[in-house]
């Protein structure tokens, strides 16, 4: 099952960064994103298969070398669930969030089943251009 459940497109997650596009360095940036969700009904050696991914992990990669690990997806500030502070400016990263699905399965209208592996799949990469802040004083 596992090497069909393989097969089907998971959907890939899509950042939300705030501030978007760019960002300081050293303050936070906020990152969240929409949990994907995944229902199908698939044929599989001619048996009617329903399979629901959910979403159990994030991993958060911030393009700069930095990783972070939730349970959760994060959420928009105020909040500060997944947060990432930058060191060098001028730079432009590519930070994304893979996402891995527990999956369940129920044959042919059967009792629902656990997969008793998790799949993963890399997120969709956003750009992220880092700036330095210089502060000037003024009569």
């Amino acid at each position: 099952m596992l090497r069909e459940v393989r097969r089907l497109p998971l959907p890939k997650a899509s950042l939300s960064i705030q501030p978007a596009d760019r960002t300081l360095v050293n303050l936070d940036t906020v990152f969240s994103t929409v949990p994907p969700a995944f229902d199908r009904t698939v044929t599989i050696l001619g048996q009617r298969v329903h399979v629901t991914g959910t979403a159990s992990r994030y991993t958060w990669h911030f393009g700069d070398g930095a990783t972070t690990a939730t349970t959760g997806p994060g959420r928009p500030y105020p909040a500060l669930d997944v947060t990432h502070r930058y060191a060098k400016a001028d730079r432009t990263h590519r930070p994304r969030v893979d996402v891995t699905f527990t999956i369940s399965y129920a044959v042919s209208g059967g009792p629902t089943q656990t997969l008793g592996q998790t799949i993963t799949t890399d997120g969709v990469p956003a750009a992220l251009t880092t700036h330095e802040a210089v502060p000037v004083l003024i009569d």
